[in-house]
């Protein structure tokens, strides 16, 4: 979706109400993923999961209760039910549309779906391997629950 938009040279900020069920290891794990949606860098604003971040890390709580504070003091702590910012430009996303997929292993936009892995696993094994079918086996279980999140460009 981001590449089809264009965001190369772009950041590009999350927000929205999904944010609030999307922790701390997705976050970082989907702003670190810029470069495979081409875009400059990936973030999301300050609220209670980046404070929790820093109590994770070791920062002293004076220092993290002064960061909050000044942060609410110039309007950009994220709080639940806050205003949506104003943006250049947007893409809404569902979340719950999302589908857990693998990507790669040598490009990042060839994906496979994680409920399709075994099966291509299998045929890759089989085929690019010569493994015998009856010999490549894999079971994979996924669980989890995704709301909704958008995203903003700029």
């Amino acid at each position: 979706m981001l590449r089809r938009k264009g965001v190369v040279g772009k950041f590009v900020e999350y927000y929205g109400p999904g944010l609030e069920n999307l922790a701390l290891p997705d976050r970082a794990t989907i702003g670190n993923m810029a470069p495979e949606y081409g875009a400059t860098c990936g973030f999301f604003p300050v609220d209670k999961i980046a404070l929790e971040y820093l109590r994770l890390t070791g920062r002293d709580q004076h220092r993290i209760e002064l960061v909050e504070a000044y942060l609410k003091a110039q309007g950009m702590f994220l709080e639940p039910g806050a205003a949506e910012p104003t943006f250049t430009d947007t893409l809404e996303l569902d979340l719950g549309t999302v589908q857990p997929s693998l990507a790669g292993p040598k490009r990042p936009q060839d994906r496979v779906l994680l409920k399709d892995v075994s099966t291509s696993f299998k045929a890759d094994l089989t085929k690019g391997l010569g493994v015998p079918a009856n010999e490549a086996g894999l079971s994979v279980k996924v669980e989890g629950r995704i709301t909704n999140s958008r995203m903003a460009t700029s």
